[in-house]
């Protein structure tokens, strides 16, 4: 078992991603340099105990398999009817939850709370500092005066059709005039995030939309990508092909793993994924996206005049990573003992294309262990919008990730969470 010291790095990001349910690929820098953190990955890639000094708590996870940004995306600065568009499932039904708590409402609780903002691309909204433990702080803070109870429901408490409580594991009921279900879904369930809030709902006659992993990696047959496990792509433009029609097109980074390939562009592309097995999907990158066809093709014919005497993968340095190159090579089709003075003007236009439209075919969506969110979850249709309250047993409310509703990476998904809990507030 590994002790983490209070106020460590790995403490303050451990006791807020438990917080939130989110697992951020950049976080590995948490731990030091690059050197530092490749000595990790054996030991931590199993699933492992973690003990907080001083606390009785301990959090099982593992620390390697995670994704996202890790600085606490809060919300998307932008206009409701906007926000609306990037609701995955059942938009309409959060039409007054967010009209009555917008990102903009979010925004200011946040700045009174003293967490700075600030607004970057895709008006993404993070904190000033960079650092989730702000977020973290002042959400303890907001709930300072509440009174906490340590422990799991069993099970509810209903009398004469209507929600009094809970029953806790330990056997105690906790009596409440209202009961609020936020357990979020079965996404990383180190966290906590197992599914009992589907049990709890279904304990009170709700229809439960089978749940699936959004935000997820993709699962590629192509063995390429084991070939290149752990090459992370910068800059480069992903667009996703179903039945070579396009779906999704947006710039970031990628990352190619042994099943396939993950990191934020593949994360955000795969919520347009629904049927996978009924339909092709090819996530298409194109690793030159700032140079077109002709002035690739240029830079090329300058690197391969300037190496004419190395051999067709080594004339590739100054082009692609160095795994990427003998797995290029190979897609090329250009024999490997070819010298760079060598390769012709159809061999450089082959490359150009490769470069331009490199594909990965994809097989399955990833697990929902290590998807970021669950789509599905409780049915909205038995869901009052403006109040939260189960419209089947009065006093049982939900908000969050437990309901049948999702979206698109961008502080989405956060804002869902935040507005449909100040839905229930407001109407106590």
């Amino acid at each position: 078992m590994t002790t983490i010291k209070q106020d460590s790095h790995v403490y303050r990001l451990l006791t807020f991603l438990s917080y939130v349910g989110e697992y951020p690929l950049c976080s590995l820098q948490l731990f030091g340099s690059k050197e530092v953190w490749r000595k990790l990955i054996h030991k931590h890639s199993q699933r492992q105990e973690y003990r907080i000094p001083g606390h009785a708590d301990k959090i099982t996870c593992r620390l390697l398999l995670i994704t996202g940004k890790g600085r606490c995306n809060v919300t998307n600065d932008c206009d409701v009817r906007e926000f609306l568009n990037y609701v995955r499932h059942n938009p309409r039904f959060l039409y007054s939850a967010l009209y009555a708590f917008s990102p903009a409402s979010a925004m200011e609780l946040f700045e009174s709370l003293g967490v700075p903002l600030k607004t970057e691309r895709g008006r993404r909204v993070f904190p000033q500092s960079d650092r989730a433990a702000d977020v973290l702080a002042a959400l303890r803070s907001y709930a300072a005066d509440a009174k906490f109870v340590h422990g799991s429901a069993k099970e509810l408490l209903i009398e004469d059709g209507r929600c009094v409580g809970v029953r806790a594991s330990d056997g105690k009921n906790h009596r409440a005039a209202h009961v609020l279900v936020t357990t979020g879904g079965t996404s990383y369930p180190a966290t906590g995030s197992d599914g009992s809030g589907y049990k709890l709902a279904r304990q009170a006659g709700h229809t439960i939309v089978p749940p699936q992993p959004s935000l997820c990696s993709l699962v590629s047959p192509d063995p390429a990508c084991r070939q290149m496990m752990g090459l992370s792509l910068r800059n480069v433009t992903l667009t996703l092909l179903k039945d070579g029609k396009p779906l999704f097109t947006e710039q970031g980074e990628a990352l190619f793993t042994h099943f396939g390939i993950s990191g934020p562009l593949v994360l955000s592309a795969s919520t347009y994924i629904d049927d996978v097995q009924l339909h092709r999907y090819i996530a298409e990158f194109d690793l030159k996206p700032a140079l077109d066809e002709k002035t690739l093709y240029d830079r090329l014919t300058r690197d391969f005049a300037a190496l004419g005497g190395h051999s067709a993968q080594g004339a590739l340095e100054k082009l692609l990573p160095n795994s990427m190159r003998p797995v290029a090579v190979k897609k090329w089709g250009v024999d490997p003992a070819t010298r760079a003075a060598q390769i012709t003007r159809e061999q450089k236009m082959t490359l150009v294309h490769l470069c331009k439209h490199w594909q990965v075919p994809i097989s399955e969506l990833g697990d929902l262990q290590h998807a970021v969110i669950t789509a599905g979850g409780v049915d909205t249709k038995e869901v009052d919008p403006k109040t939260m309250q189960s419209k089947l047993c009065p006093g049982l409310y939900f908000a969050g990730e437990v309901l049948d509703v999702d979206a698109y990476t961008g502080g989405y998904n956060l804002q869902i969470a935040f507005c449909t809990a100040q839905a229930f507030a407001n109407n106590l």
